[in-house]
């Protein structure tokens, strides 16, 4: 994953050395100690975490994200204060690979309740090089190079919800059924999504897509697309000349007709690779954070707008 701002080690370090010492009153407690009945604190990451948390933990649940509205996940930096939240919390849901500061901050906090998501189901490396042909190999979690963006994959993304929602029972037992109820609810939405995406894609007049962001990769190799990114993951770099002219002739042998972006980052290059090739530009949201530009409230119904943004570039056979 090429991360675009990355904190200084040295900064991190200190930054959650500072913000446990500041917060050691507030140490972390197990979710039996917590006192009449009162919900649940659950810390997600970033957006995905933060929706399934609140799926599945229900009423049952207070959530609060690390990732504000409009921030890019990837560039997140924590404040002390946000650090030392993390050693009072009762259950922390992150991602690692994705925001090398909350894996850093996790890993000090010593938090007794954390669950990786990238645990839940298996990675694949889909390469750092641009263009979507190449599709690596499985890895775990913990994998170096192994592709994050699991959420994309509604199957992938039902696998991670059972686990969550199993590890929350396991953390709060009082109600375990509510959970197991509300995974379930969850995963059988997670599976109409699926299938209005096999459905919806099934017949176009091309599997190929650009974008500015190749974080599509778990969704294209489950659909039977390709994706060719502008230049690799981040969605705001400039492609070569040479990248550029491999794009004209894709887009002219694939019968391309749009060039994506994403609604955290700037649409400049999509309209300047668009410009260069005679496209169109649109929204292939990668659903990273949720804000008033975002085609939809959640994380379902982003995905359908997803879905009826790629039908619309792809064409009918």
């Amino acid at each position: 994953m090429n991360i675009r701002r990355l904190i200084p080690a040295p900064a991190v370090a200190g930054a959650v050395v500072l913000g446990l010492t500041a917060l050691t009153a507030c140490s972390a407690s197990d979710a039996a100690d917590r006192k009449n009945g009162d919900r649940l604190d659950v810390v997600a990451s970033f957006y995905p975490m933060q929706f399934l948390a609140e799926r599945i933990g229900g009423d049952h649940v207070s959530v609060t994200t690390l990732t504000k509205p409009g921030v890019e996940p990837h560039d997140l930096e924590l404040s002390p204060r946000e650090v030392g939240r993390l050693s009072s919390a009762d259950f922390i849901l992150y991602l690692k690979g994705l925001q090398p500061a909350v894996d850093d901050a996790i890993k000090l906090s010593e938090s007794k309740h954390t669950l990786d998501a990238a645990t839940l189901t298996s990675l694949e490396d889909h390469g750092a090089e641009v263009g979507g042909e190449e599709h690596g190999h499985e890895h775990h979690g913990d994998e170096a190079g192994a592709d994050p963006h699991v959420w994309l994959d509604p199957v992938k993304y039902a696998e991670v919800a059972r686990g969550v929602g199993k590890s929350l029972e396991k953390t709060d037992p009082e109600h375990a059924a509510d959970y197991r109820r509300n995974t379930d609810a969850l995963v059988t939405r997670l599976g109409a999504l699926d299938t209005a995406f096999k459905q919806g894609l099934a017949g176009t007049a091309t599997k190929t897509f650009i974008t500015t962001h190749s974080a599509f990769g778990y969704l294209a190799e489950r659909y039977g697309l390709t994706q060719e990114g502008i230049a690799g993951i981040d969605p705001e770099a400039e492609p070569s000349p040479a990248r550029i002219g491999e794009l004209h002739t894709i887009a002219r042998e694939k019968k391309v007709t749009t060039v994506f972006f994403e609604t955290l980052a700037s649409d400049k290059t999509a309209k300047t690779v668009a410009r260069d090739t005679g496209l169109r530009t649109d929204v292939l949201d990668p659903l990273e954070g949720i804000t008033g530009k975002s085609r939809g409230t959640d994380y379902i119904e982003v995905m359908e707008s997803n879905l009826a943004a790629l039908k619309k570039a792809l064409g009918p056979a």
